[in-house]
């Protein structure tokens, strides 16, 4: 007899994520459902939080916010076609590059994707005025599709009523998908300028929680400054850094440069390393507000050797004290500094005062160190990117792609160790995020993966990139992927998305 077999009816749209959610919701609060509907006050109650009808709170909104919620929720109907014959290794490969807007596709993508990207790295418009600004109507999403990839750009100038109005509805439900990709231990950056830097501060805050908030970087991209800045050059643009989840370890420590591991110029059985001082030298910290960490320390005056008690050959006492004898604390409790006395010198200074060091070595955790907020690599700057495509073309067929070094520092800080990690780029431009995730794979024995998603909007017919036969911008990008030497071997498989 033949086996019955269950077919699962699919309905062709992509997740619905307020269902989802929903259920996640009903699973923790029941009580808070009635005949399907979510009340709304009795979850506020739940939580400690009751209805005051005070409406003079904090809040950021601006006119199509609502309309927003639905754009990003409103789920697709659309697929993506494979293109098999334009791919490399298709079979095997788990790279993925997409042609189609990227609102669209990232509704496509959480069928698949939903938490278990590991970075996303985003370039998006800066609203200067003349960059592209996407305008989502899906009444007739192919229509639109044809519409948008019909002209390079859509200028969204200052003078109009609605110019950070358009840019925050853009945005707003591409960052609410992308949150929805992010893996509990997801971290996200987002290149910006000055237009609309305060504006994403605060769209992040809302979409990833602005406890998930982790830095504003900056970084200089231009040494020489704008010329076209008036009053002030700006030689810098900024990276927002959010994690999912801030209380899990989504970032990692980058490597020390070789300023930093010059500083180790010392060296014993153990292996070379250098002094630290042991008294906390923060004035924010002393003996008052962490008394547990001001206690002596006996030094032998001949060996420098550190004890805790004072002995026949640790005769001097020392205290974490300031240069004017003002009493401080040492970074170091009583327990870890007896588990650690090996690692303890005494050093008599030239002003007849005695002190303690630490040794710090080399090898382990002290081979990292945290990234800094300030980033000004000269490898950042935008002309090294440029500089690097005309390697790649023979001339630099994109306006402003990003250093190479700028998105590798992003994947170290946010990618590491051996197991597969998802990398995303919504804006892919040229695909600097492909290659940096390609050469920095080559580097480290890295297992990144791209997913890459670029509308192929049209190439100015006066442009370097259409007089060098790129009529759209991802033409760019899969052409970069195939001249990129050394790594060429990387498949990708690439999608076209069709309504």
């Amino acid at each position: 007899m033949a086996e019955n077999i269950e077919i699962k009816k699919v309905d062709g749209k992509s997740l619905d994520i307020e269902a989802v959610d929903k259920e996640k919701l009903k699973a923790v609060f029941p009580q808070c459902f009635s005949e399907g509907k979510l009340d709304i006050d009795k979850l506020l109650s739940l939580c400690g939080e009751y209805i005051d009808n005070d409406f003079e709170k904090y809040k950021f909104e601006w006119k199509g916010k609502s309309e927003c919620y639905k754009i990003a929720c409103k789920r697709s109907t659309g697929t993506l076609r494979p293109c098999v014959q334009e791919s490399v290794d298709f079979e095997n490969t788990n790279n993925l590059y997409i042609e189609g807007d990227n609102l669209e596709v990232l509704k496509l993508l959480q069928n698949a994707y939903y938490r278990k990207v590991k970075m996303i790295y985003i370039d998006p418009p800066y609203n200067t005025g003349n960059d592209f600004v996407y305008e989502d109507d899906f009444k007739d999403p192919l229509a639109k599709y044809k519409e948008i990839t019909s002209q390079t750009t859509k200028s969204n100038p200052e003078t109009m009523g609605r110019y950070h109005t358009n840019w925050l509805n853009m945005m707003y439900p591409r960052l609410r998908l992308a949150a929805n990709l992010l893996r509990d231990d997801g971290v996200i950056f987002i290149s910006i300028d000055d237009n609309e830097v305060t504006n994403l501060r605060k769209l992040c805050d809302e979409v990833f929680g602005e406890e998930n908030f982790v830095a504003q970087v900056i970084v200089q991209t231009n040494p020489r400054g704008r010329t076209f800045d008036r009053f002030i050059a700006k030689t810098h643009e900024y990276l927002l850094v959010y994690t999912k989840n801030i209380d899990i370890d989504g970032l990692h420590e980058v490597q020390k440069d070789e300023k930093a591991i010059a500083e180790y110029n010392k060296e014993d059985a153990n292996g070379k390393y250098r002094l630290l001082e042991l008294r906390n030298r923060n004035p924010v910290f002393n003996r008052s507000n962490r008394p547990l960490m001001f206690y002596p320390l006996y030094a032998n005056p001949e060996t420098l050797e550190v004890s805790l008690t004072k002995t026949d050959k640790h005769t001097i006492e020392i205290f974490p004290r300031n240069s004017q004898g003002e009493d401080g604390c040492w970074t170091w409790g009583r327990e870890k500094a007896t588990n650690y006395t090996n690692l303890l010198v005494a050093n008599l200074a030239n002003t007849g005062k005695w002190s303690v060091f630490r040794k710090d070595y080399l090898e382990g955790t002290s081979l990292y160190t945290k990234s800094k907020a300030l980033w000004l690599d000269k490898e950042m700057n935008h002309e090294n990117g440029k500089e690097l495509m005309g390697k790649l073309f023979g001339k630099t067929p994109f306006d402003f792609p990003k250093s190479l070094d700028y998105i590798k520092k992003c994947l170290q800080l946010g990618t590491f160790g051996a197991e597969p990690q998802i990398v995303l780029d919504f804006f892919s431009g040229s695909a600097t995020t492909a290659h940096a995730v390609m050469q920095l794979n080559a580097e480290d024995g890295g297992n990144r993966q791209f997913i890459m998603v670029q509308l192929p909007e049209l190439t100015d017919e006066k442009s370097e990139a259409y007089k060098a036969g790129y009529k759209n911008i991802c033409e760019i990008g899969k052409e970069r992927r195939t001249v990129v030497g050394g790594i060429n071997e990387i498949g990708f498989r690439l999608y076209k998305k069709t309504s």
